[in-house]
């Protein structure tokens, strides 16, 4: 069991992040790809991924992320960046000394053992293969389905703020798990080995992630500073964002009318009746049938959050704003180059 001690302090400077992390969502879906359990929402993405990927670029990340067991922190930066190349370079960067402490702790395969080893040293050709492998995976795994992957984290988000505002900070840290129990000032979770982490004023930034699945995950590295990275509670299958998306657009514009159609595709990022008005220069009124047609259509969500209603397409109103089918497998005839293996890595 995981015991996570808050001081008051800790709690003052605890966070919920409200987007998803591009680097966390890149380690985590290495996991799933190398698995064949999950939920049905990962298998669409887990089979097109499967015959798109060549081995050079997953075999290089595959070495460093197992599916159970320990995957190297350095690959998930604390520093924050607005962009994702940045953020590489943020892996890159890392000191030499605390890649190998890092490294010398990964299991390792035996085919693979040359490869972390020069990792370790730093060698600048190793550097150039890591960092290109991660771009090269990141565009094909994560960018193409990023709108859906926010949108998902982004409803997590607004429904724990929901439950901060009605029943308090330890109801929260609660909800990120079932087997999560708060007992005086102290945070357990029955899905991890025995470890305490005390946050001695630190704080715990939680990242809800698409990608984690089962139990919530962490740095091993204690004096790194606090995250817990946590599953959101509903995983719908992502949807890819094709290249025909303007022509999509005017085909839905002719289906339903231009007003549906833009207030319909406001949604995908969430947004208040206020804002639909706002944006497609219409009154309250008008924006809130449009959202009741919508609604009654299964293409968007409401939920309340305070004195606003935030609207929130739904899988089947993304994949009608996408032109895909949301209960197709999304695939993509390519050679098979990825070997599924193992099952899930634990905590």
């Amino acid at each position: 069991m995981l015991r996570i001690h808050f001081t008051a302090e800790d709690l003052a400077r605890t966070t919920l992040a409200a987007e998803p992390d591009p680097l966390w969502e890149v380690l985590l879906s290495l996991h799933m790809l190398q698995v064949e359990d999950g939920p049905l929402a990962y298998g669409a993405w887990r089979q097109r991924l499967r015959r798109r990927l060549p081995r050079e670029t997953v075999g290089a990340l595959t070495a460093l992320a197992p599916p159970v067991g320990y995957s190297p922190d350095f690959l998930t930066p604390t520093a924050k960046t607005a962009e994702f190349g940045d953020a590489v370079n943020l892996i890159l960067s890392t000191p030499r000394q605390r890649l190998r402490a890092d490294l010398s702790k990964l299991s390792t395969r035996r085919t693979a053992a040359n490869w972390v080893r020069q990792l370790a040293e730093a060698q600048p050709e190793t550097l150039h293969r890591l960092g290109h492998s991660v771009r090269v995976y990141h565009r094909a795994a994560l960018a193409e389905y990023w709108p859906s992957l926010r949108s998902a984290v982004q409803l997590d988000n607004r429904q724990r703020m929901q439950q901060l505002t009605n029943a308090g900070v330890a109801s929260m840290l609660v909800g990120l798990h079932p087997e999560a129990r708060w007992r005086g000032q102290v945070l357990e979770i029955a899905a991890f080995p025995d470890e305490e982490l005390r946050l001695k004023g630190r704080g715990l930034r939680l990242q809800p992630s698409y990608f984690c699945w089962k139990a919530p995950t962490k740095l091993l590295d204690a004096d790194l500073p606090p995250v817990l990275v946590f599953p959101i509670r509903h995983a719908s299958g992502l949807l890819h964002r094709d290249k025909s998306g303007a022509d999509t657009q005017e085909r839905l514009a002719a289906l339903v009318g231009r007003t549906r159609a833009a207030v319909l595709s406001l949604t995908v990022e969430g947004s208040t009746t206020t804002q639909l008005a706002r944006s497609c220069d219409i009154t309250l009124a008008t924006a809130s049938h449009q959202t009741a047609v919508l609604r009654d259509a299964g293409l968007i969500v409401s939920q309340r959050q305070g004195k606003s209603v935030i609207h929130q397409a739904t899988t089947l109103g993304q994949a009608l704003l996408d032109g895909t089918d949301p209960w197709s497998g999304d695939t993509e005839l390519h050679e098979s180059h990825l070997p599924s293996t193992g099952s899930h890595r634990g905590p």
